[in-house]
């Protein structure tokens, strides 16, 4: 079905465009509200009367939004997220967030459709985010991406020294060999008793016979 837009419908037409549709889509969708009709002369007149106004209003939008460009263009914001394994945050940074930080650094009212992000962010990292100041004059600004306390060092160990022997290394098999144990002390001591006690008894043998 052939029509012409009234209004501007986004990722469409703009007003004033002819355009052929699926016929549902323009009975169900754009006749009932309005947003376009049949394309007859009378239609096509009243929607170049609508496009020429808008374009002026357009223009005069641009024109504004050009004084704004240098107070948002190359602005650097930063947010600092929880973040898991291998970067990856705990949700998401979107729009909405964008928006807010950008409009606390520019002093500017930003609302979260102009921000042109085509998905949310989930990782770490520095990316540069048009910012729509009007339909035809667009900004960028750079998001930072941080975790939470700033980014992350990581230290590399050092290596060990070769030549350092464990703390908890089991003596050798000459070592153990060394090592009596309770039974051998045991039967010294009781050799080196009866010992005594016969060297004991020859001395008092022999003082007797003296």
């Amino acid at each position: 079905m052939k029509v012409v837009f009234l209004e501007e419908v986004e990722g469409t037409a703009h007003t004033g465009d002819v355009k052929n549709v699926a016929a549902g889509f323009a009975r169900n969708f754009l006749l009932p509200r309005k947003l376009a009709a049949p394309a007859t002369e009378h239609y096509i007149t009243i929607a170049n009367a609508k496009a020429t106004k808008e374009a002026r209003k357009q223009t005069k939008l641009d024109e504004e939004a050009q004084k704004l460009v240098p107070l948002v263009d190359g602005k650097s914001v930063t947010i600092e997220v929880r973040v898991g394994e291998q970067d990856k945050l705990f949700g998401s940074v979107t729009t909405r967030d964008i928006a807010e930080l950008v409009a606390q650094a520019t002093k500017l009212d930003i609302e979260h459709r102009q921000i042109d992000l085509k998905q949310p962010l989930r990782e770490i990292g520095v990316y540069q985010v048009p910012v729509k100041l009007t339909r035809n004059v667009v900004a960028t600004v750079s998001v930072s991406v941080e975790p939470i306390g700033g980014l992350k060092v990581v230290e590399t160990p050092e290596p060990a020294a070769a030549a350092e022997a464990p703390a908890d290394e089991e003596p050798s098999g000459a070592e153990v060999a060394d090592v009596e144990t309770p039974e051998e002390a045991s039967a010294e001591a009781t050799d080196e008793e009866a010992a005594t006690e016969e060297t004991e008894t020859e001395t008092e043998t022999e003082t007797e016979e003296g």
